[in-house]
């Protein structure tokens, strides 16, 4: 009866929340200045009887919500960043509400505010059903600078949880049963002398040739590293002008890796070869760790349990509207996109003419993947098990960090999406909360097993802060 009714209460509230999705759209703001999303939150939460800490982690915009009281303790992870350069109206061609501004490219305004909706959902049955045990919302920042989750994670936040879960928009109704790239994001700084490039060459100790040496090192070190493993850099800054030898350089790199270990020898080898470049150029050297994500620890279990609410969670609905505004974003797509989501479709077993699936799939891969994206929940994902979910809120094909998928995700299609995704995270936290611990414990074993011991140990060092911008 109480998930009947849990769902009843999410049905009869959505526009709530779909609103709150929709101001967060309206005001992106990037990594770590998320001051409009983070109030906005904690307002809604705190007016629903929540007891929110804030400023977690020495992070202003990072906070716990709390409600209920002792074990078991569920928390709900959320996100409202937004991505640089993607501003974008709901509109099927490329249309900036501000030029050049951001945009929630990757639908952070709806993942967060789906956690906001079903933690306040489950309060009512907390309540009305006496419930025991806690529930927790994780208003977490800076998932798109991959760090956010890692300096709350340092400051300890998540080590009583006895699960988490959270979802991502997508393109399609699945759990994430794929494991992500652990990453270290390192930039290194030059420091040379500057002389007359024309007249006084030789008295010059450029910055920027040490840069470029280390470039030169990173590229031949690629054939030496291990299946999987990506190295990103851009020159964050390479000299003022050509006549001038420049004194200051600076290179920013992403190392990633199948897992923890092979990013920390990666990064190893990097910082012998950013020596060797300031060796051979009689500069100088020093580096800073700006983000250190762990690979994401898939939990079975946990996912298997997102996926069973379907349901009873009742149908995903799409208009005829939605599925004219999806067909004009998908023809939007670049062909080699589309080429891409053809393969995909094919792995998820969906019909062509499905743009906008409402079937949900049970995905697994078939061989081991390497390679592919980070994400910070990847370090949540070694200190509790997780599970974690994707939603239909963009039409198939549209990816993430593209201004379709901005425009998706400010429209009526991404906001049905979450309200979807809110009712599978509640209902499955309230299996938790109900079922005497079973599948806590099957999560909790399976957790056991792949992470086979091994400590969570922060990759950001203890003296780097997160920056505060607000």
């Amino acid at each position: 009866m109480g998930k009947k009714q849990l769902v009843e209460w999410l049905d009869e509230n959505k526009k709530t929340y779909e609103d709150q999705a929709l101001q967060i759209w309206e005001h992106p703001e990037v990594a770590y200045t998320e001051a409009f999303a983070s109030k906005l939150q904690i307002s809604v939460l705190q007016e629903a009887g929540f007891s929110v800490v804030s400023g977690v982690g020495s992070v202003p915009t990072a906070f716990v919500a709390e409600y209920g009281s002792g074990k078991p303790i569920i928390g709900i992870l959320g996100e409202f960043d937004a991505l640089p350069g993607l501003s974008q109206k709901v509109s099927p061609v490329r249309d900036a509400v501000t030029p050049n501004g951001p945009g929630h490219g990757c639908g952070h305004n709806l993942l967060g505010t789906a956690g906001v909706e079903a933690v306040i959902a489950l309060k009512q049955r907390i309540d009305e059903e006496r419930l025991p045990g806690t529930i927790r919302y994780y208003g977490c920042p800076a998932e798109e600078v991959l760090s956010g989750k890692t300096f709350m994670a340092r400051a300890g936040v998540f080590d009583d949880l006895d699960a988490a879960l959270t979802w991502h928009p997508g393109n399609s109704n699945t759990p994430w049963n794929m494991p992500s790239s652990a990453l270290t994001s390192v930039e290194f700084f030059f420091k040379g002398r500057a002389a007359h490039a024309g007249a006084a060459p030789h008295l010059g100790r450029s910055a920027l040739d040490a840069v470029e040496l280390t470039n030169i090192g990173a590229n031949y070190l690629r054939e030496h590293v291990v299946d999987g493993s990506r190295i990103h850099y851009t020159i964050t800054n390479g000299g003022v002008a050509p006549n001038v030898v420049p004194d200051k350089a600076s290179v920013w790199y992403y190392l990633r890796g199948a897992n923890r270990a092979h990013v920390d020898e990666l990064l190893e080898r990097l910082i012998k070869i950013a020596q060797g470049g300031a060796l051979m150029t009689e500069t100088g050297v020093t580096w800073e760790i700006k983000a250190g994500a762990y690979d994401l620890n898939v939990n079975n279990t946990l996912n298997e349990l997102l996926f069973s609410q379907k349901d009873e969670a009742g149908p995903l609905v799409f208009t005829e509207e939605d599925h004219k505004l999806a067909a004009s974003l998908a023809a939007s797509l670049d062909p080699s996109l589309q080429q891409y989501a053809e393969k995909r479709r094919h792995e998820l077993g969906l019909a062509e003419s499905d743009l906008l699936p409402t079937s949900f799939v049970n995905y697994q891969p078939t061989t081991k993947i390497t390679g592919g994206g980070s994400t910070d929940v990847g370090d949540v994902s070694w200190i509790t098990p997780i599970g974690q979910i994707t939603t239909t809120c963009a039409p198939f094909g549209v990816q993430v960090h593209t201004w379709q998928a901005t425009a998706a995700f400010g429209s009526p299609i991404g906001l049905k999406g979450m309200h979807h995704a809110a009712k599978l995270l509640a209902l499955s936290t309230y299996d938790l909360l109900t079922d005497g611990g079973n599948l806590l414990s099957q999560a909790r074993a399976e957790f056991l097993r792949s992470t086979q011991g091994k400590p969570y140990i922060p990759a950001i060092p203890n003296d780097v802060q997160a920056p505060v911008l607000v």
